[in-house]
């Protein structure tokens, strides 16, 4: 969720070939662009704004082989106050897209960034994991 959320999507495309799935519920997908990340990376990383592509989910799926995607699930809530200045899942699906990355972004009208939305879709993310473990 937010930054946990951009943490699971990097663990995975930061380490391919040791998940078989990867999801989140509205994550920060693209700090480099936004005031959530670029605060963070500047403290965190300095500010060579080269060394925060390393941990740009955006950047990380451009970067990606082809060979190494992995189903990913994103969760998002319309209603989130965050959805249009930090979290954009939208960039990351066109990132998807472009590299022919599997990857279903769903939008839940009147859905916010609270624990509420996790709860009532957590039973998804099980499942969708699941469907890929098992095999």
């Amino acid at each position: 969720h937010s930054m946990g959320g951009h943490g699971a999507l990097i663990m995975a495309l930061k380490n391919p070939g040791k998940y078989t799935s990867v999801s989140a519920f509205a994550p920060i997908v693209n700090p480099c662009s936004v005031p959530w990340g670029i605060k963070a990376f500047s403290t965190y990383l300095g500010e060579d704004k080269n060394a925060w592509l390393e941990w740009d989910s955006c950047a990380l799926m451009y970067a990606s082989n082809a060979q190494d995607a992995i189903p990913t699930l994103i969760d998002q809530g319309d209603n989130d106050q965050f959805l249009a200045d930090q979290l954009q899942p939208a960039v990351l699906a066109e990132a998807a897209r472009q590299k022919a990355w599997p990857m279903t972004l769903r939008i839940h009208p009147g859905y916010d960034h609270s624990y509420y939305f996790i709860a009532s879709l957590i039973e998804d993310h099980l499942r969708f994991h699941a469907q890929y473990l098992l095999k």
